[in-house]
């Protein structure tokens, strides 16, 4: 959804797989592109990260023919 526009919007369906592989390396990368950071700051050690990746089987938007 984008933050000024609620009727804009993009669904993503299909079936989902959770995994731990690359999850924490995945968490720094993004810490680098959005916080300037090499590692995610906010980790706890006690918290398990995941990754979810979705094979997408339908893709639905709206809000984008303006």
């Amino acid at each position: 959804m984008h933050p000024e526009n609620a009727y804009q919007w993009v669904s993503v369906s299909g079936p989902a797989e959770l995994t731990t592989e690359g999850a924490d390396a995945q968490i720094d990368h993004l810490a680098k592109k959005y916080l300037g950071q090499d590692e995610y700051p906010w980790r706890n050690p006690e918290e398990q990260r995941i990754t979810v990746k979705i094979r997408p089987e339908k893709v639905d938007a709206s809000g984008f023919d303006e």
